[in-house]
């Protein structure tokens, strides 16, 4: 698929994302220092240095684990992006959340997917099932969560911490990658943040997804 392969000339979020992850300048024009940057890289973890990123460069990029994504049996008319509200560098898996929701007295994980800070992609919810992410919202949407969404800031109460966009380089071009995915499924699905569509959601997922992802 074209928007997955960057070379010379290309421009745009997805060079952003990569030139996040090679440490450079993140202006989303692929020129010069961004070629040799990632000729740099691609000889140092076995790839022929041609400086084009295509599939295998990606592959190496970000350890997605690569998930074939499941088309829901259901109808699907929004992608919702969120947050786990969890402060900057602290982990979660889904797991963790699993056992959160459960406790909660709801019968699985809440979200489809989540991505975690090292830009995996991670399984949760099976997307023919509703999620339970979005009051009002979740019959015909996927869940897509990413882990952060608060500072982090020691010693001050959790109820005390701020918003914040902590996602990581490999999280922001994963999520990328997972949204353009889904978009492929699911061509007619808007996608939103959480508080776009639910109060409840107050700022999450800490930055403005509606307007980030317009153009998918």
């Amino acid at each position: 698929m074209n928007d997955y392969v960057l070379r010379k000339g290309s421009k745009g979020e997805r060079v952003k994302q990569l030139q996040g992850l090679l440490n450079v300048a993140q202006d989303g024009v692929f020129g010069a220092l961004t070629e040799e940057a990632l000729k740099a890289w691609q000889n140092e973890n076995g790839l022929f240095p041609d400086g084009i990123c295509g599939p295998k460069t990606w592959e190496k990029l970000l350890p997605l684990g690569k998930l074939t994504l499941k088309r829901s049996r259901r109808r699907i008319d929004e992608i919702i992006v969120h947050c786990t509200a969890t402060p900057e560098g602290q982990a979660k898996t889904v797991d963790d959340i699993r056992r959160e929701h459960k406790a909660q007295g709801w019968a699985d994980i809440g979200y489809h997917y989540l991505v975690y800070l090292d830009g995996t992609v991670h399984e949760g919810r099976d997307v023919d099932i509703a999620g339970a992410h979005a009051w009002g919202h979740n019959t015909y949407s996927i869940g897509v969560c990413y882990v952060g969404g608060v500072e982090n800031r020691p010693g001050v109460a959790y109820d005390k911490l701020k918003a914040k966009d902590t996602r990581t380089d490999k999280q922001k071009a994963a999520l990328l990658t997972l949204l353009q995915d889904l978009r492929r499924l699911y061509p007619t699905a808007r996608i939103l943040g959480h508080c776009n569509v639910d109060k409840h959601g107050k700022l999450c997922p800490s930055f403005d997804a509606r307007d980030e992802y317009r153009g998918i």
